[in-house]
């Protein structure tokens, strides 16, 4: 994993790239809100797609719901980047939807999307 601070405006942000899945479960994303707000001291990040597990997108599941908490209850905003159009569930497209609308949790298609939506460009 490596994490890259990003400061512009007085607005910093991690940006987390990693070659392994790194939300897993409620407490991998614990570990990673502590690693990154104790390496950073940020309290915004972006992360790509790839380093959450698969069933994150199921809402079945209720790990999207559980995970995300935690970054609410942590003041970490999170921005996910990546391609959602294959995801053909609505009550999914309808969560994404809702959360980009919001102030703390976004998904996107680009990291120039995610720094702009986090108030860095």
């Amino acid at each position: 994993m490596e994490i890259n601070k990003i400061i512009e405006n007085k607005v910093e942000i991690a940006v987390v790239k990693s070659s392994e899945v790194l939300i897993t479960d409620v407490q991998s994303a614990l570990d990673l809100i502590a690693t990154v707000s104790y390496e950073t001291g940020c309290d915004a990040m972006i992360l790509d797609k790839s380093t959450i597990v698969e069933e994150f997108f199921d809402l079945k599941t209720k790990l999207a719901g559980e995970v995300l908490q935690k970054f609410i209850n942590y003041r970490m905003k999170l921005a996910i980047v990546g391609d959602f159009s294959g995801y053909t569930s609505k009550s999914l497209r309808d969560f994404i939807y809702e959360s980009n609308n919001g102030n703390n949790i976004f998904f996107l298609s680009s990291e120039k999307e995610a720094l702009e939506k986090l108030g860095i460009l």
